[in-house]
């Protein structure tokens, strides 16, 4: 596909680019969690029976970042930076918010501030949903896949932080 002058769809190399870079900044919020020791602490939590085995969080995360990255690109691809301010300002508040869960709840150990956070990720990850929606309905919807684990992830956080607090 030809890019030609004054075309605000961005050339195939571009594109391209653009969406390795979505996807190296959404896996960089999970760059924490290489720093930070789980060790004994997490195990030793009372926990409810339905609390996933540690396996599942590697493969679940992997898929979400990269449904997150795409969702991003594609509403990215719609204008970039100058026409999509609010969306993906939006998104890049709520990536803030998820880099920082696993230091204050692995890290610290702060079940409840982690639970605040969660929550506030959960609030800015609808958010973000809709603009993303408004731009491209299947940005929206690679989104959901996340808010439906974050949804999960906020009730999880809860009943930990009440189990142990």
């Amino acid at each position: 596909m030809s890019n030609p002058v004054g075309s605000k769809t961005p050339s195939a190399l571009r594109q391209v680019l653009a969406l390795i870079g979505w996807l190296l900044f959404c896996f960089i919020a999970s760059a924490s969690a290489a720093f930070i020791p789980i060790g004994t602490w997490y195990q030793s939590l009372n926990k409810p029976s339905w609390n996933p085995p540690a396996w599942i969080f590697g493969p679940v995360w992997t898929v979400l970042y990269i449904l997150m990255a795409v969702a991003a690109w594609l509403v990215w691809r719609e204008g970039g930076w100058n026409r999509q301010k609010l969306a993906l300002g939006l998104f890049v508040g709520q990536w803030i918010l998820n880099a920082i869960w696993t230091p204050l709840f692995f890290g610290l150990h702060l079940i409840g501030l982690a639970f605040i956070d969660i929550a506030m990720l959960w609030l800015m990850i609808a958010a973000t949903t809709f603009a993303f929606w408004r731009v491209s309905k299947p940005a929206g919807l690679l989104l959901l896949p996340y808010l439906a684990w974050v949804s999960f992830a906020s009730v999880l956080n809860f009943v930990l932080w009440r189990l142990n607090g």
